[in-house]
């Protein structure tokens, strides 16, 4: 019989108002891949953070190694052998990544520089079997979300953990990254290690672990063997029936209820297929200089969604910052409407004010719009109406608008943001992995919403997704971008495989 690693007994956590946890309950089990499934808002990060000591329960113990232990932070969890790769960065901004690397780890006597170059030998090691590869020498502000999640998934194998914590990491990655990962963490649990391992993709859960726990409301409902349970059996414990929290319903009049009326939506439909924005000879630079676009041409029209596929770092990101008017270009012609939705990646640096109230978040994107002003003064309670429509449509769980926006769920957050993006109603969205951190029934919803917005108010709609199945789903027309270059996949009928290649310069012929 396996070895208890950890157990949570009687889980209680509040956050304010809000009861995240409620009595909830984990084993796990040395030697195996424990899976934690959830809604968003159902407690799993919470979960996973009392268990990595950054925050501490209500009520309830936590036991490693058959002893309780109080975790009073994550340095004494890493040193009782738990590792905890967050949904939320933890990376130090204005260092290195092997900087960062480096950090927490001792440096038995040596000097900085010489614990630097031991520390790049291990990470580059390491680096080559995970398949994880970072740039070692680059500051982390200049590097995107799938950077990050590489290098903290790295950062927390260096320390060589019992308990290996994974909240989300494979959001971000490329297939041919996630399937290298899932191979090193199942030859971890094959040394008598665990992981623990959230996601929201069933199919990545069920491929990978031995045992699952379903959370819903902060509570535990289940904890099975895989033999035991299939994606019908785990979506029922997921949801529950009368949770009422899955997609909303697609009515015809979703966007007028949203605050356009339908003279409006029908006068949209009448512009289909008419050009919204414009690309012609793009050429951006990197911060380092070097070609991050290279004369980029492409035509978005009204009425459809493109889709962007590629692996992160091959200039999506400039791309994206070119097309919402926050990137200024070293030559080309751009023309692009005055109003344009933004979807960005990281939803906690660029998609909202943490310290801002939910109502205050809408009001972002809204303060130039003369429905919701009177003068040089916003209508305050025009916004919170607007604010408690997009909670509602957007099943963004909170105890109201005034809940703060750091004090959300992950996915929550990222309800709010594509909830007050699509609202808004715009001619132009441009969407970044719109449904990382999304639960699968929030997912289809967002990736259902994004067709609608394009098919039902003739918006352009362009999604840049690191999910090829989100993108082959939802585009109409889809690209693949590699080294700063759009190349036009020949049909969007072709297959996961093919475009797969493409994007790792297989067949590709650029223009």
């Amino acid at each position: 019989m396996t070895e208890v690693l950890a157990r949570l007994d009687g889980i209680i956590r509040h956050f304010g108002h809000v009861k995240a946890l409620d009595s909830a309950n984990l084993e796990i089990h040395s030697g195996e891949i424990h899976g934690i499934l959830g809604e968003n808002g159902a407690g799993k990060t919470t979960l996973l953070n009392i268990l990595g000591g950054i925050i501490h329960p209500d009520v309830g113990f936590v036991e490693v190694g058959g002893s309780r232990v109080r975790l009073q932070s994550a340095r004494a969890a890493w040193k009782m052998g738990i590792g905890l790769v967050h949904q939320h960065f933890t990376l130090v901004p204005g260092l290195s990544v092997l900087e960062n690397l480096a950090l927490g780890r001792r440096h038995r006597g040596h000097r900085w520089k010489l614990h630097l170059k031991e520390i790049r030998k291990e990470a580059s090691q390491l680096s080559e079997l995970t398949g994880l590869t970072v740039p070692f020498e680059a500051s982390i502000e200049e590097l995107g979300v799938g950077d990050r999640q590489r290098i903290e998934i790295l950062k927390a194998l260096l320390r060589d953990p019992q308990l290996l914590v994974l909240d989300e990491p494979t959001a971000v990655l490329a297939p041919a990254e996630i399937n290298q990962l899932f191979r090193l963490l199942r030859s971890l649990a094959e040394e008598g290690r665990a992981v623990v391992l959230v996601a929201h993709k069933l199919d990545e859960i069920l491929s990978i672990v031995d045992r699952v726990t379903v959370l819903r409301q902060g509570r535990t409902v289940m904890t099975a063997a895989r033999a035991d349970v299939d994606t019908a059996i785990l979506t029922d414990a997921m949801v529950g029936s009368s949770s009422g929290d899955g997609e909303a319903p697609a009515t015809p009049d979703s966007f007028s209820a949203l605050g356009q009326n339908s003279d409006g939506l029908a006068q949209n439909r009448e512009l289909s297929n008419r050009p919204v924005a414009r690309l012609k000879g793009i050429t951006v630079y990197s911060p380092q200089g070097g070609l991050a676009l290279q004369d980029v041409g492409l035509e978005v029209l009204r009425g459809e969604v493109i889709g962007v596929a590629g692996v992160e770092g091959n200039g999506q990101r400039e791309l994206a910052l070119v097309l919402s008017g926050r990137q200024e270009v070293a030559s080309g012609k751009l023309e692009i409407p005055e109003h344009v939705g933004f979807i960005p990646q990281d939803r906690t640096r660029e998609g909202l004010a943490a310290d801002f109230d939910l109502t205050e978040n809408v009001a972002l994107a809204l303060h130039r719009d003369p429905k919701f002003r009177l003068g040089p003064l916003l209508r305050w309670s025009l916004i919170e109406s607007h604010a408690t429509k997009i909670r509602s449509r957007f099943k963004v769980r909170s105890s109201g608008g005034r809940t703060l926006a750091r004090e959300l769920s992950g996915g929550n957050q990222q309800r709010l943001v594509v909830g007050r993006e699509l609202s808004q109603l715009p001619e132009l969205l441009i969407a970044e992995n719109p449904t990382r951190g999304l639960d699968f029934t929030a997912t289809a919803f967002v990736r259902e919403e994004l067709k609608r917005l394009a098919h039902d108010t003739a918006a352009g709609v362009v999604l840049i997704s690191t999910d090829l199945d989100e993108i082959l789903e939802v585009a109409d027309r889809v690209f693949v971008i590699l080294r700063g270059k759009l190349t036009p996949v020949p049909s969007v009928h072709d297959s996961r495989e093919t475009v797969g290649a493409m994007m790792l310069g297989s067949r590709l012929e650029t223009h």
